[in-house]
């Protein structure tokens, strides 16, 4: 894929609408159309779907993922993933966006949406993504802003109430509290063979082994709280509320006709038309609010959560006073109901946080572990005793020593128990995660990054194997933990797991903790780039096993692959593929390196037109083959391209990452797949033999030059034609080495030291070439 590059500057846009109107979509493309970008999303859920969608596209080292929990950056990452609260702020991009924006009258985290609609902005382009009941509030705020509406792909229809046995293929029964889940999974296992379970307090991991259940067809229903309304995309025909009233935290309340209308706007995906209704015996919707979710037509909102974002940490009652000044707007609506502020004003109470926090450095530390999220959602009181710990062990400690997570960690990890048990666990382990992701926080923080996730892990497959045996039929679906007996009919047996010492050394010794992560395909969905393999033939290896080949794709840089896991069902072999497709997109950035990286227009054309040949041919061509375009060079032109790490010699040009020993298995590995043939066996050596029936233009594309029978590696014929140059300078002789890179047959030799540019006297000596000063002794000989 060649390097994106920015469009001219078009302001701030707000793309209003329904669901399945394609904003995200719509959002992904134009980002990628910039050289740089970012896009906030609303939940871990739906950041890791966006960056999974990206990343097949454009492989993972160009993309960045954030949230509050997982942190995945490359090294040079051009587009960044992020829920909303974890976006990084200070990271100059050329494009911006935030989804869900009529989250900003969300009561907890409304603030939050509304800082980034009043101050995040792309250096280019901005986009602001949402319903439209935002259409008044965003002229209010961001009169600059253009508003553009699309109208929703396909028609949704209100059915009214339906038996749960009545209930069509392709369904989703929306429920708002555990049990209620629980009950209604149970009765459609009975009922209808299974159900996949989709709740918010599941794991990235867990929720997507429910969902790839769904999707491949081994289950035809879901049952899912309001976890699914924002913009997790399913194949969903129709929607049925169970209930229409949930507790938002504070009370319980009845759902407010948008809200509905985001859950039932899942039913009918692109251009199939979808319905919705409630759960036969409850309440029907009234006939207005069924009108208004298939019109579209809501009324507006009226008002925003708002909080100051210029803090007094000069004292923790400075920070109260500035965190609740009243807002000046008459759209801004004062967030008071944020579990942070609610966290920090009963700690404020307590004679020692009084004590502790004292200075401006420990009142911002106080703020910082305020906002450590309450997953396991309970009570601000209870809550509030996990931030006093934290935060008093790093002022009196600095940082959360090993021993002081371990005894934490150790507590939680084992898999073993019932679903409620374990999704406790889940809520508990999710909060250790966030807080080793505070790096300055946590000894080791990289180390302990890499054990809660673990943890995190092993607890998702675990709770997965929960879910299906409860939840789906026996007989009909078979769940394994590798390493451990299957599922039977008679319910789940766990032997104890083996340590996590192996992997982490003194970090979690004597712990009895998961040790390996889940199953295969998770560790190898979740698995960094270099713990995956390839060969010259292009087949790709994890943890020994063949998983996937390349094979030809629309052009030589872009391979299809195929899955090489015949054991596989149909919801694990597509998120297998995506990871396969989303590591081979990788490969030429292991080719090319910075050559793709800033801007374009610093280059003269000549300069772009070599580093286009670069890019076609793999990473290095012949000088004569540029002849035009080198002789238009200059010198700043050189200085931008040996920048971007290429090589400019008397023969060859070459990006110096294109000749590493394991950047040339990626040359063979793609043309390989590209002709479908199968590549000569070469290890990197500097000097071969061509292999029959391969030709000098095949060698290239494999980063030789090929002269005769001999080929030489592209930075070998530099180093080579310069200590020929200077032993023939210097009136020596070619040395055996030497003599013997360019080959046994002197016929070859000879049409080696040629092409190479030199002559040869009538004794048989090597001359310099014509274009360089000739050294003394042949200008006596020719003299005499």
């Amino acid at each position: 894929m060649t390097q994106a590059t920015s469009k001219a500057p078009s302001g701030i846009l707000a793309l209003l609408g329904p669901t399945n109107t394609g904003k995200t979509h719509r959002a992904i493309e134009r980002m990628l159309e910039h050289a740089s970008g970012m896009l906030g999303l609303p939940l871990r859920l739906l950041a890791r779907e966006v960056y999974d969608r990206i990343t097949e596209r454009i492989g993972e080292q160009a993309v960045a993922l954030i949230t509050g929990e997982e942190k995945r950056i490359p090294r040079e990452p051009r587009y960044w993933v992020c829920t909303v609260e974890a976006m990084p702020m200070s990271q100059q991009v050329d494009f911006l966006g935030v989804d869900e924006i009529q989250l900003c009258a969300h009561p907890q985290r409304g603030h939050i949406f509304t800082e980034r609609l009043l101050s995040a902005r792309g250096r280019l382009e901005t986009w602001f993504m949402g319903a439209d009941t935002m259409r008044p509030l965003v002229r209010e705020l961001v009169p600059e802003a253009r508003i553009k509406r699309h109208p929703r792909l396909s028609q949704l229809h209100a059915v009214g109430r339906v038996k749960l046995g009545a209930l069509p293929p392709q369904s989703a029964v929306v429920a708002f509290s555990t049990p209620r889940v629980y009950e209604l999974g149970e009765r459609i296992k009975a009922r209808r063979g299974g159900a996949a379970i989709v709740m918010g307090a599941l794991s990235p991991r867990a929720r997507n082994a429910q969902v790839a259940l769904y999707q491949s067809g081994e289950v035809k229903y879901m049952v899912a709280t309001d976890a699914i309304g924002m913009g997790l995309n399913m194949s969903l025909d129709h929607v049925s509320f169970a209930d229409i009233s949930k507790f938002d935290g504070v009370s319980q309340r009845e759902l407010e006709v948008p809200e509905l209308a985001q859950i039932a706007g899942r039913a009918g995906r692109h251009l199939n038309d979808g319905t919705f209704g409630t759960l036969f015996p409850g309440r029907a919707l009234a006939e207005p609010v069924n009108r208004a979710i298939e019109l579209h037509r809501f009324y507006p909102l009226r008002q925003v959560y708002w909080r100051n974002s210029s803090l007094d940490l000069g004292s923790l009652d400075g920070l109260i006073r500035s965190l609740c000044e009243l807002p000046r707007q008459p759209a801004f609506r004062l967030s008071e109901q944020a579990i942070d502020l609610r966290v920090l004003r009963r700690l404020a109470d307590t004679e020692i946080v009084r004590k502790l926090a004292t200075t401006e450095q420990t009142v911002a530390l106080l703020w910082q572990v305020c906002q450590v999220p309450d997953f396991r959602q309970l009570t601000p009181e209870v809550h509030g005793k996990l931030v006093l710990e934290i935060f008093s062990e790093l002022i009196e400690r600095g940082q959360l020593s090993s021993e002081w997570m371990r005894a934490r960690v150790r507590a939680i990890e084992r898999p073993d128990g019932d679903l409620d048990l374990l999704l406790t666990r889940m809520a508990q382990i999710r909060t250790w995660t966030y807080v080793a992701n505070q790096s300055d926080w946590v000894e080791h923080a990289a180390a302990w990054q890499a054990a809660t996730r673990e943890v995190e892990d092993r607890l998702s497959d675990a709770l997965h194997a929960r879910l299906v045996e409860r939840f789906v039929e026996r007989g009909r679906q078979l769940v394994t933990i590798e390493g451990e007996p299957p599922i039977s009919g008679k319910g789940l047996f766990l032997s104890p797991f083996e340590s996590l010492r192996t992997r982490y050394g003194e970090l979690l010794a004597g712990s009895e903790s998961p040790g390996k992560n889940g199953g295969f395909v998770e560790r190898l969905i979740d698995a960094p780039f270099e713990r995956l393999h390839l060969d010259a033939q292009g087949r790709m290896t994890f943890e020994g096993r063949e998983v996937g080949k390349l094979m030809a794709g629309q052009s030589l840089l872009l391979p299809e692959v195929t899955v090489l896991l015949p054991e596989l069902n149909a919801g694990e072999r597509r998120r297998v593929e995506r990871r396969l497709r989303a590591w081979s997109k990788d490969l030429p950035e292991e080719l090319f390196g910075k050559l793709r990286h800033g801007e374009l227009q610093e280059l003269s054309g000549a300069a772009r037109g070599i580093r286009y040949q670069l890019e076609q041919h793999l990473g290095s061509i012949l000088v004569r083959e540029a002849r035009e375009q080198m002789a238009a060079l200059t010198e700043p032109d050189r200085q931008g391209l040996r920048g971007r790490g290429v090589r400019i010699g008397r023969h060859v040009v070459y990006v110096e990452s294109s000749v590493t020993e394991f950047a040339l298995t990626v040359r063979l590995a793609l043309c390989s797949a590209y002709t479908r043939r199968a590549a000569p066996v070469l290890k990197g050596e500097e000097c071969v033999d061509l292999a029959p029936g391969w030709d000098a233009a095949s060698y290239a594309a494999f980063g030789y030059w090929a002269v005769g029978s001999r080929a030489l590696r592209a930075d070998t014929v530099e180093r080579l034609s310069s200590q020929i140059y200077r032993l023939a300078l210097n009136q020596e002789c070619l040395p055996e080495p030497i003599l013997g890179m360019l080959g046994e047959d002197p016929g070859t030799r000879e049409a080696w030291l040629r092409a190479l540019g030199f002559r040869f006297s009538e004794a048989g000596e090597v001359l310099l070439p014509k274009s360089k000063r000739r050294p003394r002794w042949y200008r006596r000989r020719t003299s005499a």
